[in-house]
């Protein structure tokens, strides 16, 4: 239950490719002000997030059930990303 090279590298391809958005808008903007570490756990986040939808997609057969879990994923993917981006929940972790 390995995944292929090819998979891994397309993961993080797309993941570098998302993470040159923001990095392309500090060039042009001071509005966009990522740190390393910012770097660093977006592209956490977004790999982890490819993974588990690269494996859900691989191994659940229904396709109802496929659905559920990738819409969760993807939806737990956006309530983490906007919590450290702006605090919706007011965590400690939170961006604001």
């Amino acid at each position: 239950m390995t995944l292929s090279f090819k998979r891994i590298g397309y993961i993080f391809l797309g993941t570098l490719v998302l993470l040159c958005i923001p990095l392309v808008a500090m060039q042009f903007s001071s509005e966009v002000d990522w740190s390393a570490l910012d770097f660093l756990v977006a592209g956490i986040l977004l790999a982890s997030t490819a993974f588990v939808c690269d494996l859900v997609w691989r191994n659940v057969s229904n396709d109802t059930f496929r659905i559920v879990l990738l819409v969760a994923a993807l939806v737990f993917f956006f309530l983490v990303w906007a919590e450290l981006a702006v605090g919706v929940f007011g965590s400690p972790f939170a961006g604001s």
